[in-house]
Parts: structure tokens; sequence; C-alpha cells
């Protein structure tokens, strides 16, 4: 007979998050189909001094040292720390080492989960915004190297000429680059893809860490309401007053039930709260280290110097950079909230794995893709519930005759 360390998931859940992966590559294939297509050519002038900048060759942080930086480096730190520090000191001494392992497998896919959805989405709406826009880049001028003597031929708008003969609109035919890819390039400006790269990476990178160890404002947790004058200094003549007795308090009625507080119909008891330990405001929350937070800050420094370079090298104009920044750090907020718990609450873990019969879709009616079926193979249940009865209790907290579902699955 199995052991309960030695449950297996549901095949359908297994391949419920296989299917996972395969969207989000599939995600991440479909930004590369968009950077493979020419983008629109918008048309521009040939005295607009904000695209006549130098075209830089040499780039500060090329393709291949972004990606490095905003997906090998994240990914290694998220494999690395959910191996060393998970699951950390909140499972004893005794814990068996294949539930150890297991949520050390699960923190690790869900970590990875999340930056690569991050990065991914964060890809494809950055190159198809900029094939739908074709914003000039500020060097475009340079890459075009316009032929200046058939601007009459390659005039698309603009009422300038009694001006200038150059005082008009031209189309990108006016161009003499013979390098289809550079010219095409020029025509990407918006959004900047270095910038909303680099912070899906490591704003992610940044949240993951601030979760595991903990790197948050302090705060009060939520706590029981009381209406006890010993603990909401609410003293006998005050409730004696007017202004006191409302609808709520006195309704005129006669019946028992009239006299009694609301409040002791929704709120714990005043003989609960009395039995409280009673702990002053002030030492309910304390600050983390600073060295923490230097941690915490090292990778969102990290993306305001790439986002940096791309103004300093001539690549994308100010708005460009700041709206690309915005689509990183909404693509990371959201994806780490999709797996992960919030940071001052969670206790660092992230969302556990979905149920066998709802792994895949759940429909109407039904609130949550956790339920009691639990998340073991359907053939599994009848040697978990002879083990539950047996220890007394089901695999990482479940109850008797229950196989583990929601954050108990891993």
């Amino acid at each position: 007979m199995k052991t309960m360390n030695s449950i297996l998931p549901s095949k359908r859940i297994i391949a419920s998050y296989i299917f996972d992966w395969i969207v989000i590559i599939a995600i991440a294939g479909v930004g590369g189909g968009f950077n493979s297509i020419s983008p629109n050519h918008r048309p521009f002038s040939l005295l607009d001094l904000s695209i006549s900048l130098p075209y830089v060759h040499k780039e500060k942080i090329p393709t291949w040292l972004l990606i490095v930086v905003g997906l090998v480096i994240p990914a290694i730190i998220v494999f690395l720390v959910c191996l060393i520090f998970v699951p950390g000191r909140a499972v004893s001494r005794g814990t068996p080492k294949a539930l150890v392992w297991r949520r050390k497998f699960w923190e690790w896919n869900t970590g990875w989960m999340g930056l690569a959805l991050s990065l991914a989405t964060a890809f494809m709406i950055t190159e198809g915004m900029k094939n739908l826009f074709g914003k000039p880049r500020p060097d475009l001028l340079s890459r075009c190297n316009p032929k200046v003597s058939q601007v009459s031929a390659d005039r698309l708008g603009g009422d300038g000429m009694d001006l200038s003969p150059l005082w008009v609109l031209v189309s990108s035919s006016i161009c003499q680059q013979t390098d289809k890819s550079i010219l095409d390039d020029g025509f990407r400006s918006f959004p900047s893809g270095h910038s909303s790269f680099s912070w899906a990476g490591l704003l992610y990178l940044t949240l993951f860490l601030c979760s595991k160890f903990a790197i948050a404002i302090p705060f009060l947790p939520p706590r029981p309401y009381s209406q006890d004058p010993t603990y909401t200094n609410l003293s006998a003549s005050k409730t004696a007053l007017p202004a006191y007795h409302s609808r709520e308090n006195t309704d005129g009625s006669n019946s028992s039930s009239s006299k009694k507080p609301r409040s002791e119909d929704t709120f714990p008891s005043q003989t609960l709260v009395q039995n409280q330990h009673i702990v002053p405001i002030r030492n309910q929350a304390a600050a983390p280290p600073v060295y923490v937070l230097v941690l915490a800050l090292i990778p969102i420094c990290a993306a305001i110097y790439i986002s940096s370079t791309r103004f300093s090298d001539f690549r994308h104009h100010g708005f460009d950079i700041l709206f690309g920044s915005a689509i990183g750090i909404i693509c990371a907020y959201f994806s780490f909230r999709w797996y992960h718990l919030p940071i001052r609450q969670g206790a660092g873990w992230s969302w556990g794995a979905r149920s066998r019969d709802r792994a895949w879709f759940i429909g109407v009616g039904r609130g949550s893709y956790v339920g009691t079926e639990g998340w073991a193979a359907e053939s599994a249940d009848e040697n978990v519930r002879k083990q539950s009865a047996v220890l007394g209790g089901g695999l990482d907290g479940a109850k008797d005759g229950e196989t583990p579902r929601g954050e108990e699955a891993v």
C-alpha cells in the first residue's frame, strides 16, 4: 500500500500545468512573430530635429545582455531561493523529506511560471504595439540616409513648401538604407522593449524576494472588534447619551432579540476578547533590517539603468521609455499576484495547486479552483483516507478522510 509521502498528483493536474507552460511559451512566440513583421512606417519630416540624432551601433545594453539580466539571472535567483530557503522554519524537523522537496518544487514551479508569464506578456504587448504605431526612433534620419533630391516624389503631406521645399512629410521610400532590418527597426520607437522587458523581469524578482524574506512596510493585522468599555474607552455615561442610541442599539421592539446589540451577533464575544493577550499597537509589527531593503532595490535600480540607456543611446524618446516601463511594471505585478499570495499576508508562499476535478475549468456556480476532492490521483483517495484514520490527520494538514487541497496540496 502506498504511503502518504508517495502519493502523486493527479495526471489531470499535471497535464493542466504543463499546458499552462505551453500557453506561456505560445504568448512569447506570438511576440517573436510580431518582431519578425515589418512595422508601419509613419510619415516623417526631414527637418524634424527629434529624429535627427546619430545612429549608435554599439549599444550599452545589447539584446543578449538584456535577456541575461532580465530573464536568466532572475530565474537562477528564484531557483536558488526555493532550493535553499523553502520551506523555512515553518516545517518541523520531523517532516518527511518527500513533503519538503514537494514544497520546494512547487514554489520553484510557481516562481518560474510567474516570471515567464510576466516576460512573455510584456514582450508580446510591446512588440505588437511597436508594429501598430510605427513611431520613428530618435535616430531615424541617420538610419534612413534620405535622398533629398526626390522629396517631391515622396511627399505625403505638409503645407510648408512656401517656406522651404523640405518642409513636408515624406514616406520611408525616400530612404537609401539598403539593410531593411535597420530601417524597419527605426520605426519601432514606441514603446521601449528594453524598458518593458527589464521591468517585467526585475520588478518580478523584487516582488518575489520581498515575499520570501518578508520585506514590507510594517502594518497592523486585522483585529476582532469589541464594544467592551475596557478596550474601547466607551464609558457608561457616553452610552446614556441620546446620540449613542440608534436603530442598531434600540429599535423600540419589546422582543428579547431587540434588546441585544447587533454587535453581539456579528463580532466575537467580550469574553473572547478579554481572554486574549493584549499587545500594544506599537509592538505588533516592526521594520525589517535595512540591508534586506537594499537587496530588494538592486533589481529595481538595474531596471532603471537599462531604461536610461535607451535614452542615452538615442533609441527611444522619453515617453516611449516611460510607457514601456509601465507595461513591464503592470505585467510583473499581475503575474506575481497570479501565482503568489499578497506579500504582507501570505507568509512568503505561493498559491497552492488546483484541485483534481477543477484542473481545467470550473464553469458557473463554483467560486474557486480548489475543491474538497484534493489534488491527488483519484485511485489514491482510499489509501489517503485509511492512513489518515490511522495517523489522525491528512497529508500536510488535511483533515481525516480528506486529500490535501489548496496550499496543502504541495
